[in-house]
């Protein structure tokens, strides 16, 4: 089958764009071949000749295929932001993360966390538990896990918690619950960012219309998708 738009996009907008990618597939009759990976890896890959029409992930990494030529410079537009978020098995008892002092109480109490081995959100984690000074007695409770599958893991009871962008763990359920979000002080938004290939599909610019279009962001939003009041 031909597709008319190639998407190379993050593991993390995954769940929201798919959400969305169908309606667009049906009101256009376009079709979209989609390629996720982890944010690192989509720009290696890019610049490694990997072919797309348009791409989604974090800005500074759009910046940097501007730079190497790959994307068209002038083309970058904010998708949205993904707040960091932490999951527990379906079914679990309820944890209180709302304040920085019950925040690590939970991460000191749990038995294991999951986080991502690769990507923005296990390098933030990993950080945040320096700057608490708590990281030499949660590190040795860590279980790296690779590939964005974070939340499915802690489905199949790999870990007792996860640390991961609430998109992943919203679309991992049933098996999986969103504890909450990360408490306000200690937050950390994964903006992502979209830009069209230097040498686009004729229909890439209608697709990144689309993804900004206010008629989807309900839709991206019950998703963990926050978008911002402007479009820049």
């Amino acid at each position: 089958m031909n597709h008319d738009i190639r998407l190379f996009g993050a593991i993390a907008v995954r769940p929201a764009v798919l959400a969305v990618i169908s309606r667009f597939e049906t009101d256009t009759g376009l079709t979209v071949a989609a390629n996720w990976e982890l944010n690192p890896t989509i720009k290696k890959q890019i610049e490694a000749g990997e072919s797309f029409d348009l791409v989604i992930t974090n800005p500074n990494l759009v910046q940097d295929l501007i730079a190497s030529g790959k994307v068209q410079a002038g083309s970058q537009l904010g998708f949205g932001r993904i707040a960091m978020g932490m999951a527990a098995k379906a079914g679990s008892r309820p944890l209180d993360i709302g304040s920085v002092e019950a925040f690590e109480h939970a991460l000191k109490s749990a038995g294991s966390i999951a986080y991502a081995s690769e990507g923005t959100s296990g390098a933030y984690f990993c950080s945040l538990l320096e700057r608490l000074g708590i990281a030499d007695e949660v590190k040795p409770k860590l279980v790296a896990v690779p590939g964005g599958l974070t939340a499915p893991a802690v489905g199949r009871g790999e870990a007792e918690l996860g640390v991961v962008p609430v998109t992943s763990i919203l679309a991992a359920a049933p098996e999986v619950m969103l504890v909450g979000q990360f408490p306000a002080e200690l937050q950390s938004y994964v903006d992502f960012a979209i830009g069209i290939s230097a040498d686009p599909a004729d229909a890439a610019k209608h697709l990144s219309e689309f993804l900004m279009s206010t008629a989807v962001d309900d839709i991206l939003a019950a998703r963990g998708v926050e978008r911002g009041k402007k479009r820049a």
